[in-house]
């Protein structure tokens, strides 16, 4: 028996080994839900629904709008929203126009979006009101064409008229919502609702191959690009998904949509799965516990999808007498970082069962999961999905396939995966080879189950972010007072990775960890600033000169963190400091030894001289060829210690 038919075998009854191929386009999977449920709700947003025939009579509203600024089929459009209605129906009208919708994060700092938008040739950008009045500098369009999306717009009525209230609490969540929008940009809600709705019928569309999304991500590499996703490519992880999913219905299930629509996993699960299911989807603009557990009251969800931290924040959250019940979540998915079994066991009190996948955006973005069954297996990457090969190869020659056990780079083949890097054949030819795509995670097969060695070598895993230790460097080393600067990702409690910079500063320089974020501020996405710092005297390099950052990992694991900043466990920096001392007292007794000899050989007439007098003597002449201290050794040289 093959790998493939081992992972086929611990299937779930009922789950095919392979998925049909795509033949439709993804606008056809809301014209079909709109069709067979047209008064079904299709989002609960902040207490606001919105049914399926509602939301097309938007989507055709919203396309009818692209054109009007001149988008036509094959352009390239950025969204730099959060997660609301107005994201949805942008999504699907786009789709429906043959349009490629570029995905960015509306929170990263503007000068990284600039440069996104740049790199996709956007040329219609629709945006956050707050976003776009940070991004639109002194009224330089820079030729685009900026729409604004107001998210109270999207409100219940009530809820818009309390926030016009003249009293401080409605301002202050109206500031939370809004901002001030630059002279000469036009409201995208406004342009949507006085639109007529556009005829598809009428209008050419995309193929299967069309390009449908472009995705920010450093990659397995962590050089910033835009991963292609096709129709098809998506469309086949939708359906892979949905096989894997035995036992969900169409038109019943209320699904949590809480992941943000510019992560892989968020449009695969709330933008696609959702609606080819005609699900509800309770909707929030960010992850908030309270905000999901009133949708929730209005909506019971059955099916929720997220990152650890997320479930661990609802069940403290009841744990600490907020009130849920989670029983009508039959089936959760975690992925994006590893799931602690006790939190896995926690969940599993109270709900259904949870199960872990493992993907990349390059894959649409899943590759594998563990069966929705008692046959799941926590901590695992779980089995490859159907239409979907994997193997594992030697690190240093991917000709050579490795077996049972043995730990190799993960490479996946299958119908979601990316067709490359947008205008970026060099770093294409790196992952993509010959159709594997190239993970550049290790992993290793355990009885038709793959299994995680380690996360890629260098990027860092926070929160289900994905951190690129380079861009972080990057930010950092103009910096006043370093010299030289390592980043990397420490464990933390609760199975994700906190940001940490190792820094080589200048001669009598003196920067500490508050100093560090308020540099990165405005420079890096929260979740990319470091949580906390580490001085070192120099880095480890390779004979190349490149930086070592597993050595520097290794370094700090001998570490603790104290206040913000790694420093060496105070026995281990005992026992260094008196290997120091017994470093130096050997190397002035070895001088001592010599200057006997000389002042032996250069004059008989010499008196002899005792080894103790030569040790004083050379420890007096020779002080300078010692450690620096200017106090007691144990306190002053604490400092050195801990760089090295």
């Amino acid at each position: 028996m093959n790998r493939m038919d081992q992972a086929h075998a611990h299937y779930s009854e009922g789950v095919p080994t392979e998925v049909d191929p795509i033949t439709t386009t993804i606008d056809h999977v809301l014209f079909s839900a709109a069709k067979d449920f047209p008064e079904r709700v299709a989002i609960d947003f902040l207490g606001r629904e919105y049914t399926y025939a509602e939301i097309l009579d938007e989507v055709q509203r919203a396309a009818q709008v692209l054109k009007m600024v001149g988008v036509r089929r094959g352009d390239v459009i950025s969204a730099i929203l959060p997660n609301c209605p107005q994201h949805y129906v942008l999504f699907y009208a786009a789709m429906a126009l043959g349009v490629t919708v570029a995905e960015h994060n509306p929170l990263a700092p503007t000068s990284q979006i600039d440069e996104q938008i740049e790199l996709v040739e956007a040329k219609v950008v629709v945006g956050w009101e707050q976003t776009l009045e940070k991004l639109i500098v002194d009224g330089d369009f820079k030729g685009r064409t900026y729409l604004a999306v107001n998210l109270t717009k999207a409100l219940p009525r009530k809820s818009q008229l309390l926030l016009k209230l003249p009293v401080k609490a409605a301002r202050q969540q109206r500031n939370k919502l809004r901002g001030k929008v630059p002279s000469g940009v036009h409201s995208w809600d406004n342009q949507v609702r006085h639109n007529a709705p556009l005829n598809f019928d009428l209008e050419q569309g995309p193929d299967t191959e069309s390009l449908a999304v472009l995705l920010m991500t450093g990659g397995t590499t962590g050089t910033p690009k835009a991963v292609q996703l096709s129709h098809r490519n998506l469309l086949s992880n939708t359906k892979q998904t949905e096989a894997w999913l035995v036992d969900f219905e169409r038109g019943t299930e209320t699904v949590g949509a809480v992941l943000p629509f510019f992560h892989a996993f968020g449009v695969q699960l709330s933008l696609l799965v959702c609606v080819n299911l005609a699900a509800t989807q309770v909707m929030t603009p960010s992850f908030d516990v309270d905000i999901l557990f009133a949708g929730h009251k209005r909506h019971p969800i059955t099916f929720f999808g997220g990152v650890p931290p997320m479930f661990k924040k609802i069940l403290d959250a009841i744990d600490e007498g907020k009130t849920a019940d989670l029983s009508t979540i039959r089936a959760s998915v975690c992925g994006a970082m590893p799931l602690d079994p006790e939190l896995a066991a926690r969940w599993e009190e109270k709900s259904g069962l949870i199960i872990e996948g493992y993907g990349m955006t390059e894959a649409s973005p899943v590759i594998s999961g563990s069966p929705v069954s008692e046959r799941r297996r926590p901590s695992t990457l779980g089995l490859p999905f159907p239409s979907t090969e994997v193997k594992i190869v030697d690190q240093d020659d991917p000709s050579i396939v490795l077996g049972e056990g043995e730990i190799g780079e993960l490479c996946a083949r299958g119908p979601q995966v990316f067709s490359g890097y947008y205008k970026n054949p060099e770093e294409t030819a790196i992952t993509l080879r010959d159709g594997w795509l190239h993970t550049g995670d290790l992993a290793r097969w355990d009885d038709g189950f793959l299994v995680m060695a380690d996360r890629r070598k260098e990027m860092i895993i926070n929160s289900g972010f994905n951190v690129y230790p380079s861009e972080v460097e990057s930010a950092m080393r103009d910096m006043p007072g370093v010299v030289d600067v390592a980043v990397v990702g420490m464990p933390t409690d609760t199975f994700s990775e906190a940001v940490v910079a190792a820094l080589v500063l200048e001669p009598g320089a003196s920067v500490d960890l508050d100093a560090v974020r308020k540099w990165t501020e405005d420079k890096l996405s929260h979740y990319a600033m470091p949580k906390s710092i580490a001085i070192l005297d120099d880095l480890p390099r390779s004979q190349l000169g490149k930086v070592l950052r597993r050595n520097v990992k290794d370094t700090l694991a001998n570490f603790e963190l104290v206040s913000g900043q790694w420093r060496e466990r105070a026995s281990a920096a005992s026992h260094r400091t008196a290997d120091r001392i017994d470093d130096y007292v050997s190397a002035v007794k070895e001088r001592a030894t010599h200057a006997k000899s000389s002042f032996s050989a250069l004059s008989a007439q010499s008196a002899p001289i005792s080894d103790d007098e030569a040790l004083q003597r050379d420890a007096s002449a020779d002080h300078s060829d010692g450690p620096h201290t200017s106090g007691p050794v144990g306190d002053d040289t604490r400092a050195d210690d801990e760089r090295d």
